[in-house]
């Protein structure tokens, strides 16, 4: 290819290459509309930063155990030098009582060696060796911790918008009943069957509905904004959910009689490969008592002359392979202090799984308790629900008939929305508390 061809052809290629990389359609680009909890779970586990760092880390760690492990690859090396013996080394000779002085060596010296190592036995090559897996095994376990509480955070932000709009629509129910009491109220004083006073109560609970309505439709907005960060969603872009077809209470039961398997628990397992590095790191340093043995081969081009013009004119090539061994023999306890070092750390991660055990066993007991007690409020509160429409509709035929006053009225209808309110609080908090004991269990799972 002539040169101004090839030129040509690097400038379309950096022109284009850019283009077709800007054509690429990414996942975070992807919008949800009507989405449901399954695909904003599934958008967090791809787009969410924090997830996205821990696989950059996985492939950072591989970097690192590729690192390591080519020091097992020859090592080429080339090296040059230039000598210039500004004074050159005198030395004498005596032939038959004469003593003659020699000059030693030219004045211009260089040289070009290439050399390759190999090594055949290294303790840190060993232990590289046989701790990749566990690095691997530790970047992944990682990742499944970030997948793990993402999934629970993305879970107990989406049931608390749901919670929300199940809120707005009982309040939007309770508008609806308060603006009918008002215009009858309203109709009644103006025929004289009541006095004001049940016309302003009407008037100030209407207020009072309104102004939940706002509270509730501004903090909608937060948690909104909140759920797309979790997944690392654009705060720009158009982001719905399918709550119509949600149900809350289907989800709600969990086996209670579930026993803790520590080893589920990501957290357990991290402290294990852990455990495994340093019982490494400990036979390590044991290792350092070996010695190294490596193999080297080089060739080298020397140039000398006592010219600088005429110094590359010759070339006097030499070469040379061979072993080398290295056995450090006293290095001052160094090598035992730090065995002595990785076997107290060994006994302290020890004692790490040990708490880590007593942390996993009381936070079951915990959250399977908070579950337990949220599920019998659960169950009240929708018991008080069906009581608390029931006395609403009787006392309101009686307040048609006039059997009952506009207060007690008010009343009924303040415990309803009260009653409704509490069940949908209570509804939320016993499906958080499900997801703190599968959590606890180590029963959430995500895709590797």
């Amino acid at each position: 290819m002539k040169p101004h061809n090839f030129l040509l052809f690097l400038l379309f290629a950096g022109l284009t290459l850019p283009l077709s990389g800007y054509s690429q359609t990414t996942s975070a680009d992807k919008q949800l509309n009507n989405a449901t909890l399954q695909e904003v779970i599934d958008f967090a586990l791809t787009n969410k930063p924090g997830v996205k760092q821990s696989l950059i880390d996985e492939e950072i760690g591989e970097r690192d155990i590729k690192s390591a492990l080519s020091g097992w690859l020859p090592q080429i090396n080339a090296n040059g030098t230039y000598n210039n013996n500004l004074k050159q080394q005198v030395n004498t000779l005596t032939t038959n009582g004469q003593t003659s002085f020699l000059t030693l060596g030219t004045r211009h010296t260089s040289s070009v060696i290439l050399q390759a190592d190999q090594q055949f036995l290294n303790a840190g090559l060993i232990q590289a060796s046989k701790a990749a897996k566990f690095y691997r095994q530790q970047y992944k376990q990682n990742t499944e911790n970030n997948k793990i509480t993402t999934v629970v955070d993305v879970s107990k932000a989406y049931y608390d918008i749901l919670t929300s709009r199940e809120q707005l629509n009982i309040i939007n129910e309770n508008i609806a009943r308060l603006e009918k009491q008002l215009k009858d109220a309203s109709a009644q004083y103006d025929v004289g069957l009541v006095d004001k006073t049940d016309y302003q109560r009407a008037q100030i609970s209407l207020n009072n509905s309104r102004a939940d309505k706002k509270r509730t439709d501004e903090l909608l907005k937060y948690k909104y904004a909140y759920l797309k960060e979790l997944i690392g969603y654009s705060p720009e872009a158009p982001f719905t959910l399918n709550l119509a077809g949600t149900n809350m209470e289907a989800g709600i039961l969990l086996d209670t009689t579930q026993q803790t398997a520590y080893t589920n628990r990501v957290e357990y397992r991290l402290l294990q490969t852990q455990k495994q590095l340093q019982h490494l790191n400990t036979s390590y340093n044991k290792w350092t008592y070996l010695p190294t043995i490596s193999g080297f081969a080089n060739y080298s081009f020397n140039y000398l002359n006592n010219n600088f013009s005429n110094l590359y004119d010759n070339s006097y090539p030499g070469s040379v392979i061979g072993l080398k061994l290295s056995m450090p023999i006293f290095l001052g306890t160094k090598r035992t202090q730090e065995i002595r070092k990785s076997e107290l750390q060994e006994r302290r991660i020890d004692l790490d799984l040990v708490n880590t055990r007593n942390q996993i066993n009381t936070q079951y007991e915990q959250s399977m308790a908070t579950y337990k007690a949220n599920l019998n409020d659960w169950k009240t509160s929708k018991s008080n629900v069906d009581i608390s429409r029931q006395v609403y509709n009787t006392i309101k035929l009686q307040y048609d008939e006039g059997i009952k006053t506009y207060l007690d009225l008010m009343t009924s209808e303040t415990d309803l929305r009260t009653a409704q309110l509490n069940y949908l609080n209570s509804l939320y908090s016993l499906l958080s508390a499900k997801l703190d004991v599968q959590q606890a269990l180590g029963t959430i799972t995500v895709n590797q």
